[in-house]
């Protein structure tokens, strides 16, 4: 099944006396970046999360956002640093001792100086175990909008293969008209310049234009790429690359169509192919 690369997905879940939220974002990027966005006292982690998400995705710019939040439970203390705090009055009396007059501050102005209040141990264990099973949850999600979108692409590209084949089709069946039309219109033109025709040079002109506006081997390659796209779409791996090199494929192929034209009719044919591989090409911008 084909994946989309934008998405969004989020989850939290309680883990010890926290709560912790994950959040991804994936937009497309022609290669796998990952960007993890961790509180400090949850990096020691990053390695194992990389791991972790390395694996489920292989194309995209994917961003991974933990944050927790601290539950205030009742009779909970605050940790002082006692080591920090001495530190810290013992330069407040040295730099008082230098200033004119002193400057009075609270308990609080201390408690928010950096380093002075210490948050409690943690069980490492426990939110290493707990943060992985939220991160595998989160990404499940995520993967699973990128499902979801990317059968809807899948959707939207076969439906432009088909109208593809259905011109192919046309050009198919126009060609020997043109070549008609074109014999009609060197016939009368000869007529109307030479008094006695020379119908077998007309013959030999034709024979040579025909060769030159053959369009035969265009259409059969136009032909292919369209059924090999449509085989693609049903592969499991990651396949935007390879739809990224067909549609190159298929336009050097509707440009050589065009420039074989005879008619406005085969010009509004290779036109109409253009437009349907651009389209596709903007599609599968998005598919991993």
């Amino acid at each position: 099944m084909i994946k989309s690369m934008t998405a969004f997905a989020d989850n939290e879940a309680e883990i010890g006396n926290s709560t912790i939220n994950c959040e991804f974002r994936s937009v497309n990027h022609r290669y796998c970046d990952l960007t993890l966005k961790l509180p400090e006292r949850l990096r020691f982690m990053e390695a194992d999360l990389r791991s972790i998400i390395a694996e489920k995705i292989n194309r995209g710019k994917v961003e991974c956002i933990l944050s927790y939040k601290k539950h205030a439970k009742d009779g909970q203390n605050f940790i002082v640093n006692i080591d920090a705090l001495a530190t810290l009055l013992a330069a407040t009396d040295a730099i008082e001792q230098q200033m004119p007059g002193s400057l009075a501050f609270s308990a609080l102005d201390v408690l928010a100086f950096p380093g002075i209040q210490q948050e409690p141990a943690i069980d490492k264990e426990q939110l290493s175990q707990g943060i992985t099973n939220l991160v595998k949850q989160t990404l499940v999600q995520l993967l699973e909008v990128r499902e979801r979108e990317g059968a809807q692409l899948k959707l939207l590209v076969e439906e432009r293969c088909r109208k593809m084949q259905g011109y192919v089709h046309l050009a198919g069946k126009r060609m020997p008209e043109v070549l008609l039309l074109l014999r009609a219109k060197l016939k009368d033109k000869i007529t109307e310049l030479a008094a006695e025709p020379d119908f077998d040079r007309l013959e030999q002109e034709l024979v040579f234009m025909a060769q030159k506006l053959d369009i035969t081997e265009e259409l059969d390659r136009l032909e292919t790429h369209i059924t090999e796209v449509l085989r693609v779409l049903n592969q499991k791996e990651p396949i935007g690359r390879r739809l990224d090199f067909l549609m190159q494929e298929l336009n050097r192929e509707a440009n050589t169509l065009g420039s074989k034209s005879a008619d406005k009719e085969m010009t509004q044919i290779a036109i109409e192919l253009k437009v349907l591989i651009e389209q596709i090409r903007e599609q599968i911008q998005n598919i991993e």
